[in-house]
């Protein structure tokens, strides 16, 4: 379900510091495709706006806030509340731009279960079930997320990668799950390479982007 209303828009600064609106890209029930929640039911939640620019995003039309639509945190909320799934993934652009306690607390007092993929580069804000951190070279994560991630999901994209995933994963929680991902384009090359490393490293697991195999959004 894709997001229709004409409401105005804004640059990031413009979004309200209070949390009450939140430029929303798109909203859609779906089936989790990537690292710890594979499989599982959840509605997902794209903000727009974003500060971090990988070069090989598939969302790239997520960066810029001004063309999304500033949306009331409560009509956010009303949309997911009628799905079965009583999951939650907050997603991006980068999500904690904002100030995502309003949201969280909706959601989770409509007995939903709130989860976030972020680059980390921000302080996390809002009650979260889970965590997932997907660090990214373009700017490094504050140092306060490391502590609180549930999942470490790394992107290999060179085989430099897994030496700089070692980094993240030295300064995560001893609970965190680790996961390797081979990005999108080159995920044939880079695949059997992420295989051999796992069974050399069994700490870490290999995540896919089943959702792309299964060609669901």
């Amino acid at each position: 379900m894709e997001v229709t209303k004409a409401y105005k828009t804004a640059s990031i600064h413009q979004v309200p510091k209070d949390g009450s609106e939140l430029p929303l890209m798109e909203a859609f029930y779906t089936i989790q495709g990537e690292g710890a929640n594979t499989g599982t039911a959840a509605y997902f939640i794209r903000l727009g706006g974003c500060d971090v620019g990988c070069h090989w995003c598939d969302v790239k039309e997520s960066w810029d806030a001004e063309s999304h639509p500033l949306t009331p945190t409560s009509e956010i909320v009303s949309m997911a509340s009628p799905f079965p799934g009583k999951t939650v993934v907050i997603t991006g652009g980068e999500p904690l731009l904002y100030n995502l306690l309003p949201l969280t607390s909706q959601l989770q007092q409509q007995g939903i279960r709130t989860m976030i993929e972020t680059s980390g580069a921000h302080p996390v804000s809002g009650q979260w079930d889970w965590i997932c951190l997907s660090p990214k070279k373009f700017k490094a994560p504050d140092l306060s997320v490391y502590p609180v991630a549930d999942e470490l999901k790394v992107i290999i994209f060179n085989k430099s990668d897994f030496a700089w995933a070692e980094e993240h994963a030295a300064r995560v929680g001893e609970k965190c799950k680790l996961y390797l991902q081979p990005e999108w384009s080159k995920a044939t090359e880079l695949t059997p390479l992420i295989v051999e490393y796992v069974k050399n490293n069994p700490q870490w697991r290999v995540s896919l982007q089943t959702h792309k195999y299964m060609d669901i959004p």
